[in-house]
């Protein structure tokens, strides 16, 4: 195994990194870069210029481009400038969807990829264009199903660094005590579920969620603005601070996805709070949720609002020792070093 690697780390250019607001990509990237350099190799990350991981950053956007996610220009525009200074290094690890193709003008340069989203149609279909010559890892073995004939590299589970976590008794605040449903304001997510769920329980659900789109919108405004009253408030889009002060509060966590889900990154951040997860069997949610010790997975609603109930049985220690055991950083990290060895070798 290379002891220091020369690795360059490309994020996405739509959040700084890491994520003041919601962001799963980039809390991983984040997480990523920092564990690299913990394990002594030299890392430079390539986001925008507003971003503060402790890490040497370079840019060509100043700012992040959420008000333009998904455009062509941006992001081609930040992959250009990232393989012009990336091409130095031993190993490029990129996470946006267009560098894997653009990075064909360095033949020479070994380049690896993560899918963070689900395999549909569309993504396939590039993907299986480009996985002869960019491994591609993937997050879950639930996302990998999804394309069963496209090759892949590894599949590599998140982690997080559980010590960044505060440990929280679930003790409420100081209007009593609460479950917690955080994500984006989108009907896959489920928020209006999660409402459903606790007025069945005859419990209190605090909702801190994503609302930019205009289709987030029209999705509160029509599902879940009208189920909202004294025992179902939604707070908006908290800051990270925020986020993990009601993580560390809450008695657990609404996971009610029905969609396959390639992994879910608000799971692993409530068990590094010691918080459990009531989840749906779907998408990664098997593969994080150890069923009956780090949180509950339920196969409807009048069965999660049973497990509401049920909460207490569950230790919130082993919710943090999951984190800090099989889903940390220090392990994902050396899954990543592992492949990355293999490539500069091959």
């Amino acid at each position: 195994m290379n002891a220091d690697m020369r690795i360059a780390l490309i994020a996405p250019p739509w959040t700084p990194i890491p994520p003041p607001l919601y962001g799963g990509i980039e809390l991983v990237v984040d997480q990523t870069a920092r564990g690299l350099v913990a394990a002594g190799h030299e890392v430079t990350l390539f986001a925008t210029g507003d971003s503060t991981c402790p890490v040497p950053i370079e840019w060509s956007l100043p700012q992040a481009e959420g008000m333009r996610i998904g455009m062509a220009v941006p992001e081609l525009r930040h992959v250009l400038h990232a393989y012009e200074s990336a091409a130095k290094y031993e190993i490029v690890h990129d996470h946006t969807v267009v560098g894997p193709f653009y990075c064909e003008r360095y033949r020479d340069l070994p380049v690896v990829t993560t899918i963070h989203g689900p395999f549909n149609d569309e993504l396939t279909d590039l993907y299986r264009a480009v996985a002869d010559r960019v491994p591609i890892i993937c997050i879950s073995h639930a996302q990998r199903r999804a394309a069963p004939d496209v090759p892949v590299a590894r599949v590599i589970h998140h982690g997080l660094d559980a010590s960044a976590f505060a440990f929280g008794d679930g003790s409420g605040d100081e209007d009593g005590e609460y479950f917690l449903f955080l994500g984006r304001m989108s009907p896959d997510k489920g928020a209006h579920r999660a409402i459903e769920v606790a007025h069945k329980a005859g419990v209190r659900v605090l909702m801190a969620a994503k609302m930019r789109e205009p289709w987030e919108r029209t999705y509160f405004d029509e599902s879940v603005a009208p189920l909202l009253g004294p025992d179902a408030v939604y707070l908006g889009e908290v800051p990270h601070e925020r986020k993990l002060e009601l993580l560390a509060g809450a008695r657990a966590l609404l996971f009610p996805i029905r969609w396959n889900e390639p992994f879910g990154m608000v799971m692993l951040e409530a068990m590094a709070c010691g918080t459990p997860v009531i989840a749906f069997p779907e998408g990664a949610a098997p593969e994080v949720v150890d069923d009956g010790r780090t949180g509950f997975l339920c196969e409807n609603e009048a069965d999660m609002a049973e497990a509401v109930g049920r909460v207490g049985e569950l230790s919130r220690a082993d919710c943090r020792a999951a984190v800090e055991g099989y889903f940390s950083t220090t392990r994902m990290v050396a899954e990543h070093i592992e492949l990355y060895s293999e490539l500069v070798r091959s």
